[in-house]
Protein backbone atom coordinates (compact mmCIF):
# COMPACT_ATOMS: atom_id res chain seq x y z
CA UNK A 1 0.00 0.00 0.00
CA UNK A 2 3.03 2.18 0.91
CA UNK A 3 5.47 2.80 -2.41
CA UNK A 4 8.76 4.18 -2.41
CA UNK A 5 10.37 4.87 -5.64
CA UNK A 6 13.00 7.65 -6.93
CA UNK A 7 11.48 8.59 -10.80
CA UNK A 8 7.94 9.95 -11.11
CA UNK A 9 7.26 8.92 -14.78
CA UNK A 10 3.24 10.53 -14.27
CA UNK A 11 3.33 12.84 -11.78
CA UNK A 12 1.88 12.03 -8.42
CA UNK A 13 2.14 8.75 -9.43
CA UNK A 14 4.80 5.42 -8.72
CA UNK A 15 4.79 4.62 -12.15
CA UNK A 16 2.20 4.59 -15.23
CA UNK A 17 -1.54 4.06 -14.84
CA UNK A 18 -2.65 0.22 -15.68
CA UNK A 19 -5.06 0.47 -18.78
CA UNK A 20 -7.80 1.27 -18.38
CA UNK A 21 -8.05 3.18 -15.19
CA UNK A 22 -8.31 7.14 -15.51
CA UNK A 23 -6.98 10.36 -13.68
CA UNK A 24 -10.62 12.20 -12.25
CA UNK A 25 -8.59 14.95 -10.19
CA UNK A 26 -5.36 15.93 -9.50
CA UNK A 27 -4.22 18.52 -6.31
CA UNK A 28 -2.30 19.98 -3.83
CA UNK A 29 -2.91 21.42 -0.35
CA UNK A 30 -3.28 24.88 0.03
CA UNK A 31 -0.27 25.78 2.46
CA UNK A 32 -1.28 28.40 4.42
CA UNK A 33 -4.35 26.39 5.25
CA UNK A 34 -2.35 23.92 5.92
CA UNK A 35 0.20 25.85 8.47
CA UNK A 36 -2.38 26.81 10.47
CA UNK A 37 -5.02 23.70 10.39
CA UNK A 38 -2.26 21.26 10.63
CA UNK A 39 1.14 22.95 12.08
CA UNK A 40 -0.81 24.83 13.76
CA UNK A 41 0.99 28.65 13.20
CA UNK A 42 -1.71 30.85 14.97
CA UNK A 43 -1.89 28.56 18.21
CA UNK A 44 2.05 29.22 18.08
CA UNK A 45 2.08 32.60 17.22
CA UNK A 46 -0.71 33.42 20.13
CA UNK A 47 1.74 31.65 22.72
CA UNK A 48 4.55 33.50 22.11
CA UNK A 49 2.69 36.97 21.63
CA UNK A 50 1.48 35.81 25.25
CA UNK A 51 4.80 35.21 26.51
CA UNK A 52 6.22 38.43 25.19
CA UNK A 53 3.28 39.94 26.93
CA UNK A 54 3.94 38.34 30.14
CA UNK A 55 7.90 39.48 29.66
CA UNK A 56 6.94 43.20 28.99
CA UNK A 57 5.06 43.59 31.22
CA UNK A 58 7.53 41.66 33.95
CA UNK A 59 10.24 44.35 32.70
CA UNK A 60 8.01 47.01 33.46
CA UNK A 61 7.34 45.83 36.56
CA UNK A 62 10.86 45.40 37.97
CA UNK A 63 11.38 48.75 36.18
CA UNK A 64 13.24 49.72 33.00
CA UNK A 65 16.27 51.32 32.91
CA UNK A 66 18.75 50.21 29.99
CA UNK A 67 18.04 48.24 26.73
CA UNK A 68 19.46 44.95 28.92
CA UNK A 69 16.18 45.10 31.16
CA UNK A 70 14.40 44.16 27.67
CA UNK A 71 16.77 41.41 25.86
CA UNK A 72 14.36 39.24 27.71
CA UNK A 73 11.03 40.70 25.78
CA UNK A 74 13.60 40.73 22.49
CA UNK A 75 14.53 37.23 22.96
CA UNK A 76 10.91 35.75 23.33
CA UNK A 77 9.71 38.24 20.43
CA UNK A 78 12.59 36.34 18.46
CA UNK A 79 12.19 33.19 18.79
CA UNK A 80 8.42 33.03 18.03
CA UNK A 81 8.75 34.82 14.66
CA UNK A 82 11.39 32.36 13.94
CA UNK A 83 9.32 29.77 14.88
CA UNK A 84 6.27 30.80 13.33
CA UNK A 85 8.63 31.48 10.24
CA UNK A 86 9.86 27.99 10.14
CA UNK A 87 6.57 26.70 10.63
CA UNK A 88 5.35 28.45 7.73
CA UNK A 89 8.27 26.93 5.96
CA UNK A 90 7.33 23.50 6.42
CA UNK A 91 3.84 24.04 5.56
CA UNK A 92 5.01 25.47 2.35
CA UNK A 93 7.78 22.41 1.20
CA UNK A 94 5.38 19.86 2.39
CA UNK A 95 2.37 21.43 0.25
CA UNK A 96 4.87 21.19 -2.22
CA UNK A 97 6.00 17.78 -1.97
CA UNK A 98 2.27 16.82 -2.10
CA UNK A 99 0.01 15.46 -4.92
CA UNK A 100 -3.15 14.03 -4.29
CA UNK A 101 -4.36 12.05 -7.02
CA UNK A 102 -8.43 10.75 -7.65
CA UNK A 103 -8.51 7.75 -10.66
CA UNK A 104 -11.71 6.40 -10.92
CA UNK A 105 -10.50 2.79 -8.64
CA UNK A 106 -8.03 4.66 -6.33
CA UNK A 107 -6.88 7.45 -4.27
CA UNK A 108 -3.09 8.41 -4.31
CA UNK A 109 -1.53 10.22 -1.69
CA UNK A 110 1.96 11.38 -3.15
CA UNK A 111 3.91 12.38 -0.20
CA UNK A 112 7.29 13.25 1.65
CA UNK A 113 9.54 16.28 1.18
CA UNK A 114 13.09 14.35 1.03
CA UNK A 115 11.97 10.61 0.27
CA UNK A 116 8.71 10.99 -1.58
CA UNK A 117 6.44 7.61 -1.42
CA UNK A 118 2.96 7.26 -2.27
CA UNK A 119 -0.12 5.56 -0.17
CA UNK A 120 -2.33 3.75 -2.77
CA UNK A 121 -5.99 3.33 -1.39
CA UNK A 122 -8.15 1.36 -3.27
CA UNK A 123 -12.31 2.54 -3.54
CA UNK A 124 -13.00 -0.72 -2.59
CA UNK A 125 -11.44 -0.99 1.20
CA UNK A 126 -12.72 2.65 1.74
CA UNK A 127 -15.29 2.04 4.83
CA UNK A 128 -16.07 5.80 5.20
CA UNK A 129 -14.95 9.52 4.20
CA UNK A 130 -15.70 12.32 6.89
CA UNK A 131 -15.52 15.96 5.04
CA UNK A 132 -14.57 19.00 7.12
CA UNK A 133 -15.08 22.61 5.30
CA UNK A 134 -12.28 24.77 6.00
CA UNK A 135 -11.79 28.84 5.12
CA UNK A 136 -11.54 30.17 1.44
CA UNK A 137 -13.10 26.78 -0.24
CA UNK A 138 -10.50 24.30 1.08
CA UNK A 139 -11.24 21.55 3.39
CA UNK A 140 -10.60 18.15 4.61
CA UNK A 141 -11.15 14.41 3.59
CA UNK A 142 -10.69 12.08 6.30
CA UNK A 143 -10.52 8.34 4.72
CA UNK A 144 -11.19 5.25 6.94
CA UNK A 145 -10.17 1.99 5.98
CA UNK A 146 -12.37 -1.38 6.11
CA UNK A 147 -9.74 -3.33 5.24
CA UNK A 148 -7.15 -5.08 8.38
CA UNK A 149 -4.54 -3.47 6.82
CA UNK A 150 -3.29 -0.59 8.77
CA UNK A 151 -1.18 2.41 8.46
CA UNK A 152 1.45 3.73 10.50
CA UNK A 153 0.37 7.24 12.16
CA UNK A 154 3.65 8.73 12.06
CA UNK A 155 4.21 7.01 8.48
CA UNK A 156 1.35 9.51 7.55
CA UNK A 157 1.55 12.54 9.34
CA UNK A 158 0.84 15.24 8.45
CA UNK A 159 -1.73 13.58 6.36
CA UNK A 160 -3.13 11.76 8.86
CA UNK A 161 -6.37 12.59 10.98
CA UNK A 162 -5.57 13.90 14.29
CA UNK A 163 -6.39 11.89 17.85
CA UNK A 164 -6.71 8.73 15.53
CA UNK A 165 -3.87 6.46 16.68
CA UNK A 166 -4.64 3.34 17.25
CA UNK A 167 -6.14 2.87 13.76
CA UNK A 168 -4.74 6.02 11.53
CA UNK A 169 -6.91 7.34 8.89
CA UNK A 170 -5.30 9.05 5.91
CA UNK A 171 -6.35 12.20 5.23
CA UNK A 172 -6.29 14.87 1.96
CA UNK A 173 -5.47 18.08 4.07
CA UNK A 174 -6.34 21.63 2.80
CA UNK A 175 -7.80 20.28 -0.17
CA UNK A 176 -8.89 23.35 -3.01
CA UNK A 177 -12.28 23.61 -4.04
CA UNK A 178 -12.93 20.98 -1.91
CA UNK A 179 -16.92 21.06 -2.67
CA UNK A 180 -15.55 19.43 -6.46
CA UNK A 181 -13.47 17.03 -5.03
CA UNK A 182 -16.09 15.47 -2.43
CA UNK A 183 -18.34 15.53 -5.57
CA UNK A 184 -16.24 13.76 -7.70
CA UNK A 185 -15.21 11.50 -5.18
CA UNK A 186 -18.65 10.45 -4.23
CA UNK A 187 -19.14 9.93 -7.69
CA UNK A 188 -16.26 7.48 -8.29
CA UNK A 189 -17.63 5.24 -5.23
CA UNK A 190 -20.88 5.00 -6.76
CA UNK A 191 -19.89 4.14 -9.98
CA UNK A 192 -17.78 1.37 -8.27
CA UNK A 193 -20.90 0.37 -6.39
CA UNK A 194 -22.79 0.42 -10.23
CA UNK A 195 -20.34 -1.40 -11.19
CA UNK A 196 -20.86 -4.60 -8.78
CA UNK A 197 -18.15 -4.10 -6.48
CA UNK A 198 -18.43 -3.62 -2.63
CA UNK A 199 -18.05 -0.42 -1.18
CA UNK A 200 -19.89 0.76 1.58
CA UNK A 201 -22.62 2.94 0.81
CA UNK A 202 -21.20 5.49 3.84
CA UNK A 203 -18.22 6.11 1.81
CA UNK A 204 -20.31 8.63 -0.54
CA UNK A 205 -23.16 9.51 2.01
CA UNK A 206 -20.63 10.54 4.75
CA UNK A 207 -19.34 13.29 2.60
CA UNK A 208 -22.92 15.38 3.39
CA UNK A 209 -24.90 17.15 1.48
CA UNK A 210 -22.12 17.54 -1.43
CA UNK A 211 -22.53 13.95 -1.70
CA UNK A 212 -25.91 13.35 -1.81
CA UNK A 213 -25.94 16.23 -4.95
CA UNK A 214 -23.59 13.93 -6.50
CA UNK A 215 -25.44 11.01 -6.11
CA UNK A 216 -28.82 12.42 -7.36
CA UNK A 217 -27.19 14.04 -10.43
Amino acid sequence: MITEYESEPVPGLPGRLPKGETIIWQGSPNWRVLARTAFHTRVVAAYFAALTVFAAGNAAWHGVSGAADLSGVAITLAAGVIGVALLHLLAWATARSTIYTLTDRRIVLRIGIALPKCINLPLGIIGNVDLRQRMAGTGDLAIKLNSEQRLGYVALWPHARPWHYSEPQPMMRAVPDISTVATLLARACMSIQTNGRVVPIETATRLGAVAEQAVAA
